[in-house]
């Protein structure tokens, strides 16, 4: 899967590992949701962590198609609300 961090680049993820970025982004949506702007930050940040140590870099020459395309750090709760919501940015 080609997971692209928004403004950072694109990462190929293992079906193990994004089976793990489920698991947090599915944290995320609950955190969203009950507004709790820290534990938020956290978990986003953990997320993004996850893709950078654990994923492998895509070229910038390498033109592929995103499969998922996650926000970068600062977004903010309230623009979370539109993109952490139902099932997140990973399909269960």
């Amino acid at each position: 899967m080609i997971i692209r961090i928004m403004g950072e680049g694109q990462y190929r993820a293992s079906e193990a590992l994004c089976d793990e970025l489920n698991q947090i982004d599915n944290r995320i949506v609950a955190l969203v949701a009950e507004g709790k702007t820290e534990e938020y930050r956290a978990e986003l940040t953990k997320l993004i962590s996850e893709i950078k140590e654990r994923g492998e870099a895509v070229e910038a020459e390498e033109i592929l198609e995103s499969d998922i395309i996650v926000p970068p750090e600062d977004l903010s709760l309230e623009e979370a609300k539109d993109v952490f919501s139902g099932s997140g940015i990973f399909e269960d």
